[in-house]
């Protein structure tokens, strides 16, 4: 008889429940007309950012591709005359992405940066694949100043080794022996 007593009892707390709701007004925002603001890390649609005077970031060094935890991210090294690597191509499937950042961290040169366009919504899976072209972005980014090739230890037309920003000059190994 409790058991009875106590199906009649849920029953009428979810009627209660209903029915206190139904004369309130409606909390619904309109999507499309108003965009709920984003917190300040959110994380969306990857990138390809700039160096401040127009070359592409991305070197091409697979680190992105070899930490992405679904494998979205693949592209293909070549290098330019000056002996500066590029990606031939670069293309990463929106469809498999799951955000999570861990590329973005990995770049050691700041190409891939998360966005907060989050509205990445097609009807057709194959046009989630986004081609270099695609990502390419008109300007730096977050980082405004960097640039990759003005720290690295390289040789190229931004300085021979030992001449770039915060690098000291190359040891004579010669020199060191006894």
């Amino acid at each position: 008889m409790s058991e009875i007593l106590d199906s009649f009892k849920a029953l009428a707390t979810g009627f209660a429940t209903t029915f206190r709701h139904l004369f309130r007004k409606p909390i619904t925002e309109e999507y499309p007309e108003y965009k709920r603001p984003l917190p300040e890390r959110s994380r969306a649609r990857i990138v390809l950012t700039r160096e401040p005077d127009g070359n592409e970031r991305c070197v091409a060094c697979y680190l992105c591709s070899a930490v992405c935890p679904v494998s979205c991210i693949s592209m293909q090294s070549a290098e330019k005359h000056d002996g500066r690597r590029y990606a031939k191509w670069f293309r990463i499937n929106f469809g498999r992405c799951i955000y999570c950042g861990l590329c973005e961290e990995a770049c050691p040169t700041s190409a891939i940066q998360l966005t907060p366009d989050f509205e990445n919504c097609k009807q057709d899976i194959l046009t989630l694949v986004f081609e270099k072209k695609d990502l390419l972005a008109d300007g730096p980014g977050k980082d405004k100043e960097y640039n990759f090739y003005k720290y690295a230890g390289v040789k190229t037309g931004a300085g021979n080794k030992g001449q770039h920003i915060k690098e000291k000059e190359p040891v004579n190994v010669r020199s060191n022996l006894p």
